[in-house]
C-alpha cells in the first residue's frame, strides 16, 4: 500500500470515517474513496454495497477484477439508562460487536457490580455524553422512563446523527415525549427519527426479550431495513413494551 493511501486511511480511521481501497488485480494498482466521495465514484454502487455489509471481497467490473478491501469504524451503543433491559442488552451487543457504554446518574443502579465488564459512567447525561463524541457509528437508546433523564438524553442524540435513536415507552407516553421535544425546538422530522416504542414486534415482555427486540431493530437499521419496519410500527404492529444513516458496515 502507499504511503499516501496510508496516511489517508489512518485518518479516515482518527476521525471514525469509513473508506474503501480498490485495488485493480491484474495490475496492483491501488486508489482510496473515502466515504464522502463514494456517490461520486465510478463505482459507487458497489462501493455502497460493500460498505453496508462491512465485508471486503473479490468484484467483478467492467475494467477486469477488484478487490475491495473495506474500512468502516466499530459501532457503538450508548443506552441512557441502567435498568435491566440494559443488563440484558449489553452482552447482546458486545456479541455482536458493540462497543457499549451505560449512563444513568442513579448511583444506585450505575455501579460496575450490575454491568460486570462495561463501562458505566454515574452522571447526568448533560456532564456524561459529551465526551463520548456520539457519531454516526453509534446506536443510542433512552431507557429511564423518567423525562429528566431521558429528554436531554435524546436531544444530545438527535443533534448528532446517531444511526438509531431508540426510547422505552407505550405510544401514549411517545405522544407526551413528542410534546416535550417540540417545545424543545426540534422539528417533527427530527422527532420521527426516534424509534418509540422501541424494539421490533415480536411480543416481547421480560426485560431479556425486550433486550432483543431492541438488538433486532438496531440490526435492521445497521442493514438499511429498516425503513419496513418503521412503516410496519406506524400501522399499529410496535411491540407492547414498546431517517438517519446506517453504521459501521454500512455507508456513512
Amino acid at each position: 500500500m502507499k504511503l499516501e493511501i496510508l496516511k489517508a486511511l489512518n485518518a479516515e480511521r482518527v476521525a471514525r470515517r469509513a473508506a474503501v481501497v480498490v485495488t485493480d488485480v491484474a495490475t496492483g494498482a491501488q486508489r482510496f474513496v473515502a466515504a464522502k466521495n463514494v456517490a461520486a465514484d465510478p463505482l459507487a454502487e458497489l462501493l455502497m454495497q460493500h460498505l453496508r455489509t462491512g465485508k471486503s471481497a473479490m468484484a467483478e467490473t467492467a475494467e477486469g477484477k477488484v478487490f475491495l478491501t473495506v474500512h468502516v469504524p466499530p459501532p457503538r451503543l450508548v443506552a441512557v439508562g441502567a435498568v435491566h433491559i440494559s443488563q440484558a442488552l449489553a452482552p447482546i451487543a458486545q456479541l455482536l460487536g458493540y462497543d457499549v457504554t451505560i449512563v444513568d446518574p442513579r448511583t444506585a443502579f450505575a455501579t460496575p457490580e450490575r454491568f460486570p465488564d462495561v463501562p458505566v459512567i454515574a452522571e447526568w447525561p448533560d456532564v456524561a455524553l459529551p465526551p463520548l463524541n456520539v457519531d454516526r457509528y453509534t446506536a443510542f437508546v433512552a431507557l429511564t422512563h423518567d423525562p429528566k433523564i431521558d429528554d436531554p438524553a435524546l436531544l444530545h442524540a438527535l443533534a448528532r446523527d446517531c444511526f438509531y435513536v431508540g426510547a422505552l415507552g407505550s405510544r401514549k407516553t411517545h405522544a407526551r415525549r413528542v410534546e416535550r421535544l417540540a417545545a424543545q425546538g426540534l422539528d417533527e422530522a427530527t422527532i420521527a427519527r426516534i424509534h418509540a416504542p422501541i424494539g421490533l414486534a415480536i411480543g416481547a415482555v421480560s426485560p431479556p426479550e425486550i433486550a432483543v427486540s431492541i438488538m433486532a431493530e438496531i440490526t435492521a437499521r445497521l442493514r438499511q431495513a429498516g425503513e419496513r419496519q418503521a412503516s410496519e410500527k406506524q400501522a399499529g404492529g410496535a411491540s407492547p413494551k414498546g431517517a438517519a444513516p446506517a453504521v459501521a458496515r454500512a455507508v456513512p
